[in-house]
């Protein structure tokens, strides 16, 4: 069970950050020259280096007292990934009559090919529920923790239910040590300081 902490890393330091989703793919070359590429992963995890976004002495205070108050890489939280963090008018279900619980996700959409990512920590007071377009102002819980979104009575068959929102992403340190180097006086530089 990895522990989680439902904090959000500070928004200003991940503003500057740079990263984003990532697959694992194993190539393999025949002798005839072919490729065979074998997908290890269903769906990206996504990867950030926080480093550049380090710009001031008071960020770094805040960065080393986050560090340590999450044992480094022991203990998850919530990152904005500035990039991609909204959902609009997402279909997250489509009502059966007896259905009650739906999870929130969010449609990548590219050549026909479409990605479904489930959206496990939606931001608080930010979800907002429709059904067949219509906004839902009671009848329906949204789980901040989970993304999963519960209706009192379940949704009406052929029901479409959307939602907009916006994200964290679900992230750890992919480091158990913190390094800088101080510059010059009162520059600190980082090289990575990478998060999963």
């Amino acid at each position: 069970d990895m522990a989680f902490c439902e904090v959000r890393f500070p928004e200003d330091i991940a503003y500057g950050s740079s990263g984003g989703p990532e697959y694992s793919t194993d190539i393999v070359e025949t002798v005839s020259g072919y490729e065979q590429r074998n997908v290890n992963w269903s769906t990206a995890r996504a990867r950030y280096n926080v480093a550049h976004g380090v710009k001031s002495k008071a960020q770094l205070d805040t960065l080393i007292a986050f560090f340590r108050a999450r044992k480094g890489r022991a203990e998850g939280f919530r990152f904005k990934d500035w990039l991609d963090y909204e959902g609009n008018a997402e279909l997250i279900g489509i009502g059966n009559g007896s259905l009650t619980q739906f999870q929130l996700k969010k449609r990548y959409e590219s050549g026909g090919v479409v990605e479904e990512r489930p959206i496990y920590k939606p931001v608080s007071g930010t979800v907002e529920i429709y059904l067949n377009g219509v906004k839902q102002v009671s009848g329906v819980n949204v789980n901040n923790e989970t993304g999963a979104v519960t209706f009192t009575i379940p949704p009406a068959v052929d029901a479409l239910i959307t939602a907009d929102f916006e994200f964290d992403v679900p992230v750890r340190f992919e480091t158990d040590r913190l390094s800088a180097s101080m510059d010059q006086y009162n520059i600190h530089s980082w090289n990575d300081i990478p998060l999963v």
